[in-house]
């Protein structure tokens, strides 16, 4: 038997930063996003003694415990020793990490992986716990457990999937409110939309202090007020349809978020920024803390093959994506039934049997 827990990793549109304390306890934030089909994987073996092998697939690295043991933190897997103490696992198992981005892509996959790694443990122990309570319990583990800096969208993007509004005044006090948007704005949005990868990942926790640092300082404090401001104009231009309007406010919130850390950007992203815009984009911004990972870009139709190839001819990468409606998810499946090796097929003539 194997538990897998899946979650979908983000991009945010506008509001990034307001998120974070203590500009969201103050102020309230506010950001609009929504997940798309690049997700975290946790799979879980049960064993019958009491070691815990985890495997990060991406590491290449693998951490043993023992469960009669205490969960100490060294550096290495601290996501999943903090996981292991807050679900208080008592029982041996296998597990496997695996994420579709690197850490550091501004997709939110540090925090993607601890709610994948949660929603597994939780089926697995059979314990009920809702959106807001599974969201609650990675910001805690990520954010209080680890001390690792960071907002609240993150969590609770992955955890509710889909189009979110999510408002933001501390911890116990975050609202998400599904957008209902139409099918055909989304795929037009999805269409106009281009992932382009910078080539460099990111420390998103040095960035995020830096902000806070700057927070009381007179212009970033603005630019903060004006990002969170545009996130509801991004959301009401979303929900009308009017796609170039929102396009628009995407350059308007990037230029903003500058304003906030001189760390956000560099030159590569700056150049990739403009090249996009030489050919017809009408605005984008990178996601995440900044300093590197993907750029999102919105281009009309039209210019939409000319933005990708200048985007790849100054050094980016672009990425095929979707969106995901779905947030985090778990499910058991067992491999001896589905790696069955004998497949029969009857056929009016006979019976065929194939060995694999």
């Amino acid at each position: 038997m194997v538990i897998r827990g899946r979650a979908p990793l983000r991009v945010s549109f506008g509001g990034g930063g307001t998120d974070v304390e203590p500009f969201c306890v103050e102020q309230g934030g506010a950001i609009i996003g929504s997940t798309i089909n690049k997700y975290a994987y946790c799979s879980i073996i049960p064993r019958e003694d009491d070691q815990i092998i985890v495997h990060s697939l991406d590491f290449d690295m693998t951490v043993k415990y023992n469960t009669q043991e205490n969960y100490v933190y060294n550096g290495k897997l601290d996501l999943v020793t903090a996981a292991l103490k807050a679900m208080k696992i008592d029982r041996g198992c296998e597990a496997y990490l695996q994420c579709d981005a690197p850490a550091g892509s501004g997709l939110g996959t540090s925090s993607t992986v601890m709610v994948a790694l949660l929603t597994a443990m939780a089926r697995w122990k059979g314990v009920q716990l809702d959106n807001y309570a599974m969201a609650d319990l990675a910001y805690g583990v990520e954010r209080l457990d680890l001390d690792i800096a960071g907002g609240y969208q993150d969590q609770y993007a992955s955890t509710f999937g889909g189009f979110n509004f999510i408002e933001f005044h501390g911890r116990n006090n975050v609202v998400v409110n599904p957008l209902r948007i139409r099918r055909d704005v989304i795929n037009e949005l999805q269409y106009n939309l281009l992932l382009c990868y910078t080539g460099k990942i990111h420390v998103s926790a040095n960035i995020i202090r830096d902000q806070v640092d700057n927070y009381k300082k007179q212009d970033p404090f603005r630019a903060m007020c004006e990002v969170k401001a545009l996130s509801y104009a991004m959301k009401d231009e979303l929900l009308k349809g009017n796609l170039h309007n929102f396009g628009r406010l995407l350059d308007y919130g990037w230029e903003s978020k500058k304003r906030m850390s001189t760390r956000i950007t560099n030159p590569q992203i700056d150049l990739l920024y403009e090249e996009a815009k030489k050919a017809g984009a009408l605005g984008g911004k990178l996601l995440g803390a900044g300093g590197g990972g993907f750029l999102l870009i919105y281009c009309p139709y039209n210019v939409r093959h000319k933005v990708a190839d200048r985007l790849e001819q100054a050094g980016g990468q672009l990425m095929d994506w979707n969106f995901e409606l779905r947030g985090a998810q778990s499910w058991i499946c067992d491999e001896d039934r589905w790696d069955y090796r004998e497949v029969r097929v009857q056929m009016p003539d006979r019976e065929y049997t194939f060995d694999l």
